[in-house]
């Protein structure tokens, strides 16, 4: 219930912020950075994507930025696909940065000690290196797509984003609440509140201090999208009770017959492929107990719990269904009247996740494992 009440709260926040035209006014100001360059305004989406993620979670970071998105392509008269797949993979590989980036690193964390600088010393340099690798792959696999758009950027780099601006009373006080949520997501381990309490929160507040109508603000919220996780979840606490994950979790540590090497690049291996398919939540609670069960047997701790968190992180971009945020963009763009299918997905995904998997072991290896 945490990922179900975090998402609806967050989509009450970006709501009323859409009221205000501010999506509008930021997807301007984009493609002003641009310069007229596709590509370039890609990379930016894809960079303020990542640093988000790592900041906030990722979920809460598309929720946000998905609207920015598909207002820039409206504006544009453009394809959004190339942007909402850029976004949806630089989400999962910069959450995997940080100890809030990504719900698996927030469990990893709690069952192995581990706190906010020992993710960032620790994966935000693989991570840095993933998203240069993704950077390359996106240029090649959206090079000659993109080069139509280049004239309609070109001109429409001339518009003015402040024209954009609906409410700016609102727009204020809309990114006022949304700042004091953020700061409450950074907090919210201190102050001793779930994630999802912080949102519900700020979406509260917003209500009354906006003040926004509570049926508008229901209306904002993606109750097609909610539903599905709440179905999601069931159907994998069902494949987890009955011991489908934790068997072949169980056989890998059969299988690497106390070597440190093949069970951490296993588990690497393994964990990415299981996200795909299970989501990377409930697959990590799994996991976990295998992972302090190869530690007991005298396997160094960290190479183990490393490769866990960067498989079951970064797996989630083969598929569409691999982690919460693809579902959610995914959601948003069919609304929008832009499907993303399974195999469209998969496509752009497989290519990213094998480029990430590789440069993951091979810096496992030569940083832990040499």
């Amino acid at each position: 219930f945490n990922v179900i009440f975090l998402l609806a709260g967050m989509m009450v926040l970006a709501g009323g912020l859409s009221q205000t035209g501010f999506f509008e006014y930021v997807a301007g100001h984009a493609i002003h950075l641009s310069k007229g360059e596709p590509f370039r305004l890609l990379i930016i989406l894809s960079l303020v994507t990542a640093g988000l993620s790592a900041l906030l979670d990722n979920v809460t970071t598309v929720v946000l930025l998905t609207p920015v998105t598909l207002s820039m392509a409206r504006t544009l008269r453009v394809s959004p696909f190339p942007y909402l797949i850029s976004q949806i993979l630089a989400s999962n590989i910069g959450g995997t940065a940080t100890l809030i980036g990504d719900p698996p690193n927030i469990l990893i964390g709690s069952a192995a000690g581990l706190d906010f600088a020992d993710f960032l010393l620790n994966l935000a340099p693989v991570v840095l290196v993933i998203m240069v690798a993704f950077l390359v792959i996106m240029r090649l696999a959206f090079a000659r797509s993109m080069e139509d758009d280049a004239d309609r950027l070109d001109v429409l780099a001339e518009l003015d984003p402040a024209a954009a601006i609906k409410d700016r009373r609102l727009m204020f006080r809309a990114l006022a609440v949304l700042g004091l949520t953020i700061a409450g997501f950074l907090a919210h381990s201190a102050i001793g509140l779930e994630a999802a309490t912080v949102a519900l929160l700020g979406a509260t507040t917003l209500m009354i201090v906006g003040p926004l109508d509570p049926h508008a603000a229901l209306r904002d919220i993606e109750w097609n999208t909610l539903f599905f996780f709440v179905g999601l979840f069931m159907l994998v606490e069902a494949v987890v009770h009955v011991g489908i994950v934790g068997g072949v979790a169980d056989a890998l540590a059969t299988a690497a017959g106390g070597r440190l090497d093949l069970a951490a690049i296993g588990l690497l291996w393994l964990s990415a492929l299981a996200s795909a398919v299970v989501d990377n939540i409930p697959y990590t609670a799994t996991a976990i107990p295998v992972v302090e069960r190869l530690i007991e047997s005298g396997l160094e701790a960290l190479p183990l719990w490393w490769s866990l968190a960067l498989g079951a992180c970064l797996g989630g971009n083969l598929t569409i269904v691999g982690a919460s945020a693809n579902i959610v963009v995914a959601n948003l763009a069919a609304r929008d009247g832009h499907p993303i299918t399974f195999m469209r997905f998969f496509r752009y995904g497989s290519g990213v996740v094998l480029a990430s998997l590789l440069i993951s072991s091979v810096y496992v290896w030569i940083r832990y494992l040499v």
